[in-house]
């Protein structure tokens, strides 16, 4: 049953792929050749490159760093640092460059499009290493002490080693988000593929250039795909019971650990402190002046963003359930089939979806469903990662114990598995919800007539250089997203 659904899962991720191909086929080889192997397109990818080979790397430092600092290190107001580490998930990144192009309005290029990149998506890796890092058994550690290791040496090659699961992980979602994210560059005017085929699309609507530009951007996925599934190894997880009595205590560094604080200040002040700053300034300029229409902007953004987090999540779990507990090469294809899609723009997948529905089911064109579906595909690879990660520590023994003693392996599966993971499955819905709430390209195609969410009202406002009426939208934005934030927080915080 689970490779059926994941099968059917996969089918339909791989509809934006399946658009693009037609595109591509289309133009002909010959012309899609000449329109790929061009100045233009040469760089672009070195500053995808570049963007990508500096801001995942210092996404993993910042993220693994802080998940260690809070978790093993004891510091003044530990817990306080730790959920705040994880609230700039709360601030989707386009905001984060409308904060910073306020502050400093020289802001672009490459440095401008790391620094938003790695503030906005440093928790990806943040928030599963922490959950990791709560989760794994404190004997292993006591054992590597008693054997004459030191803290460093201790960290170095018990720890990490174990993180290397949801490490990953983060690292993917980082890298894949950066090859699809728009609105962000477009604020520090940095060109990336995705700025490329905005303008194409602007220009030529579904133009052959953008089909060249694209089918480029599912190559440079694929690569990461095939670099994240070398790394990741094959090594099982799971914990059997809740390990020792005490967890880790805390180190004291002393002096040392002043420039931790430090470090964790800095990395705060530059992703929460900005923003704050800046949307009070805008607001206060605006005079207090809130719209009618606020109130039922709020509402449609909620009901999208729910729907999408639930959506996906079940969409998720046959995927992450092959994936950890029959892991092979078919199923890794089945898996990568996710992420492939998720490198694409939103406007690519919105139109495939617009083309294909037009083709197939004209009914649901211009619908919320429609909407809700882009959604899934577009950040079903944030779902399966956190499944994936909650689903290699759950004990599968526990699984055959209950099938040992008449338990069908279905009702194993809802009775025993399905409680362990539901952290696991909170949190997915939590990062779908936020992934949608955010959205803005193909909620601006796909969205019924008429319909605004609080993104696509801040983009209008916002271009039109209203700063002070975009303040408000960007504000409840990060307002309704922030308690899926603590969310996926105290999900980090479970035992597991």
């Amino acid at each position: 049953m689970a490779v059926v659904l994941s099968l059917c899962v996969a089918a339909l991720s791989l509809l934006p792929l399946v658009y693009v191909a037609r595109a591509t086929e289309q133009t002909g080889v010959g012309a899609m050749a000449r329109l790929i192997f061009r100045g233009r397109v040469r760089e672009l990818l070195g500053n995808t490159v570049q963007l990508v080979g500096v801001a995942v790397p210092l996404c993993l430092v910042i993220g693994i760093g802080a998940a260690l600092a809070v978790e093993r290190v004891r510091l003044p107001l530990r817990g306080l640092a730790a959920a705040l580490l994880a609230a700039p998930l709360a601030v989707p990144a386009f905001v984060n460059s409308y904060a910073w192009a306020t502050v400093w309005p020289g802001i672009g290029g490459l440095r401008g499009a790391v620094l938003i990149s790695v503030l906005s998506y440093y928790p990806f890796v943040y928030i599963p290493v922490l959950a990791a890092l709560r989760r794994l058994d404190p004997a292993v550690e006591e054992s590597a002490r008693s054997l004459g290791l030191s803290g460093p040496a201790v960290v170095w090659r018990v720890v990490l080693p174990q993180l290397r699961l949801p490490a990953l992980g983060g690292a993917l979602l980082v890298a894949v988000h950066l090859l699809a994210e728009y609105g962000a560059f477009a604020f520090v005017r940095f060109d990336t593929f995705t700025t490329a085929i905005y303008d194409q699309y602007r220009t030529t609507f579904a133009g052959p250039a953008a089909a060249a530009l694209s089918a480029v951007l599912v190559l440079l996925c694929l690569l990461l795909l095939v670099l994240e599934a070398g790394t990741r190894g094959r090594e099982r997880y799971e914990r059997i019971g809740g390990g020792a009595a005490a967890r880790v205590r805390p180190v004291r560094l002393g002096a040392g650990g002043i420039p931790v604080a430090l470090g964790i200040l800095a990395v705060l002040g530059a992703a929460l402190g900005v923003p704050a700053w800046s949307l009070t300034t805008w607001l206060t300029a605006r005079g207090g002046e809130w719209t009618a229409e606020l109130p039922t902007i709020v509402w449609t953004t909620l009901r999208f963003s729910l729907l999408a987090g639930l959506l996906t999540t079940v969409a998720a779990l046959p995927l992450a359930w092959l994936s950890v507990r029959r892991p092979g090469r078919w199923t890794r294809a089945l898996e990568g089939t996710t992420f492939v899609a998720t490198s694409l723009p939103g406007i690519v997948v919105a139109l495939a979806l617009v083309t294909l529905s037009l083709d197939l089911l004209p009914a649901v064109y211009q619908t919320s469903t429609l909407l809700v579906f882009a959604y899934a595909v577009l950040f079903l690879p944030r779902a399966l990662v956190t499944v994936r990660a909650g689903l290699a520590q759950a004990p599968r023994r526990l699984e055959e114990i209950a099938m040992s003693l008449g338990c069908p392996r279905w009702l194993a599966l809802v009775r025993v598995t399905i409680p362990i993971l539901a952290p696991a499955l909170l949190g997915s819905i939590a990062l779908a919800f936020l992934g949608a709430a955010g959205e803005l390209s193909a909620t601006l195609l796909l969205a019924p007539t008429g319909t605004d969410t609080l993104a696509t009202r801040f983009w209008s406002l916002s271009n039109e250089l209203d700063y002070a009426g975009a303040a408000p939208y960007a504000l409840l934005l990060v307002v309704l997203s922030l308690p899926m934030t603590y969310l996926l927080y105290r999900q980090s915080r479970e035992d597991g």
